[in-house]
């Protein structure tokens, strides 16, 4: 890596919503990220962190999780330290997954729901998720290693349709343009 391209190093992406009318079961969002090693940055993820996990290194750590959304502020909130991530890693995906307890939910039934992706004070994206109100789950930030090891960021929320437990599978695609 070259000295005047360190690349995005600390992120922090944050996860908002409202809790449920009373009497209405509880939303619970969950942010999930995933690394790709550099031979396969789009097949299956090495491993996955999500709720009560954390990356085997601890460069990847859910420093908040909420099951219902009360809170001041942001519910969920998770760190990447990419600038530690081991060199064989070349793509981290993050994505949000809506628990199915409660019957199929979607963004449309989450009050007020938001995102923030952040480096230090930096806001580098920020998201209602109203593009993709049919999904039960979204890819939110993709961090790709360029040549110099540096890494780059690269906005956009993708929905996903199917069942959240499927989405881990699949949110290593490749993202649309």
């Amino acid at each position: 890596m070259n000295g005047l391209n360190k690349g995005i190093r600390k992120v922090e992406i944050a996860l908002r919503w409202d809790p449920s009318p009373s009497g209405q079961p509880s939303t619970d969002l969950d942010l999930v990220a995933a690394p790709y090693p550099a031979g396969e940055t789009h097949g299956a993820p090495a491993y996955v962190v999500h709720f009560d996990s954390r990356s085997p290194d601890g460069t990847i750590t859910l420093n908040r999780d909420s099951k219902d959304g009360q809170g001041f502020g942001y519910d969920e909130v998770m760190t990447l330290e990419l600038d530690r991530l081991d060199q064989r890693y070349a793509r981290v995906v993050v994505g949000v997954v809506i628990q199915q307890h409660q019957g199929r939910r979607t963004f449309s039934g989450v009050g007020n729901p938001g995102l923030r992706v952040r480096e230090g004070y930096t806001v580098l994206a920020e998201d209602d998720f109203g593009g993709v109100l049919g999904a039960t789950a979204a890819t939110v930030a993709e961090f790709v290693r360029d040549g110099s090891g540096a890494w780059e960021f690269r906005p956009g929320v993708q929905g996903f349709e199917g069942d959240p437990a499927d989405f881990t599978r699949a949110m290593g695609t490749s993202r649309r343009a």
